[in-house]
């Protein structure tokens, strides 16, 4: 891979004609705030517009305690802690709106919902995970049945708040998305929530998989929902059977596991805090692999950069081989996704900490 191939994909397509392509774009010094993991392999960010920010604060704050009473006022704090502002406009560069950032931002809320209030500390628990997430599912894949059993389902949306939080947010999505861009993200949640269940099971069984185990579960409990959507936050699409090449898969692939493991590392010390055994790469590592716990977090930064090196080469290749603006702008646009996510794991010391392995 030459250095020039791998800068024209992460810049994405340029000359005559291109700049309206970005026109969310800033053109600012690259700032990198926090601490990031010694040797972890990323790229800074280009500094988001503040006001943007403080408007998807505002906005996503309303919609989830007062539109859809998404969290009880004693968690509010936390959900300020989250930084949903920053997290989508560093993450979504070239949204052409608010209104387009407000679409990722209510669907990544909802996701962390679901996450927290079925799996996680919010009341989680693997007894009966895999009932909660079907139903909740339904706010995303609509239920077709008979008529005398419609009523009950529908009312079922609003039963609880993550159930809440989906169904509103997928009605946002879908005045914006295509059919075929809707039909890609229930897809990318159905695989999120195989690897949810997938976890549950693990940690209902009380079991540690082997580190390739993990990382088939990862793959598909990972954040992968958020970059797949980056063209409909940008406005445009990128065609269905584009979508579905598997060059073009993989690359998304590559992208939204490298990206999960930058979750698994900044939120090592924080998952230790947690009660019981919380499974992350670096914990399976050590237990499976026989290493001590800075060895283990070491060798999963390896594991880190392997991938974001793979996802580069791959991006680059693709966009050499086939050379389609628009599949160059969503490759752009999944490789800001990644940056972005990297940020704000690094820089929201309110969630997270580093562990004392240097």
């Amino acid at each position: 891979m030459s250095t020039e191939a791998l800068q024209r994909v992460l810049r994405g397509p340029t000359g005559l004609g291109t700049a309206s392509l970005y026109p969310g774009r800033r053109e600012t010094a690259p700032v990198s705030p926090g601490t990031p993991i010694p040797g972890l392999y990323h790229h800074p960010v280009t500094e988001c517009d503040p006001t943007r920010v403080a408007e998807v604060d505002r906005r996503i704050k309303t919609w989830a305690m007062d539109e859809i009473e998404l969290y009880p006022p004693e968690w509010e704090e936390e959900f300020d802690g989250f930084r949903v502002g920053e997290y989508m406009t560093v993450c979504h560069p070239d949204a052409p709106t608010v209104d387009h950032l407000m679409i990722a931002a209510r669907l990544m809320v909802a996701e962390n919902a679901v996450d927290d209030c079925y799996c996680e500390d919010h009341g989680g628990s693997p007894v009966g995970l895999g009932g909660r997430l079907l139903l909740a599912h339904t706010a995303l894949d609509p239920l077709h049945t008979v008529g005398e059993y419609q009523p009950p389902w529908a009312a079922s949306l609003h039963a609880d708040a993550p159930r809440r939080a989906y169904h509103s947010a997928m009605e946002h999505f879908l005045e914006a998305a295509t059919a075929s861009q809707a039909d890609r993200f229930r897809h990318d949640m159905a695989r999120l929530h195989l690897g949810y269940l997938a976890e549950g099971a693990w940690d209902h069984m009380d079991h540690v998989p082997e580190v390739w185990e993990y990382l088939a579960m990862r793959q598909f409990n990972n954040f992968r929902p958020c970059p797949t959507i980056t063209d409909s936050v940008g406005g445009y699409e990128l065609p269905a059977d584009l979508h579905a090449q598997p060059a073009v898969q993989r690359v998304i692939a590559l992208a939204s596991n490298a990206t999960t493991v930058v979750n698994d590392l900044y939120s090592y010390t924080k998952e230790l805090d947690s009660p019981g055994t919380h499974l992350n790469l670096p914990v399976v590592i050590a237990e499976r692999e026989g290493r001590t716990a800075r060895e283990a977090y070491l060798k999963a930064v390896e594991v880190h950069n392997e991938l974001m090196h793979a996802f580069e080469a791959e991006s680059a290749a693709l966009a050499a081989a086939c050379p389609v603006p628009v599949l160059a702008r969503f490759l752009r646009g999944v490789a800001a996704w990644v940056d972005g996510n990297h940020h704000w794991h690094q820089s929201n010391t309110y969630r997270y900490s580093l562990p004392d392995f240097w």
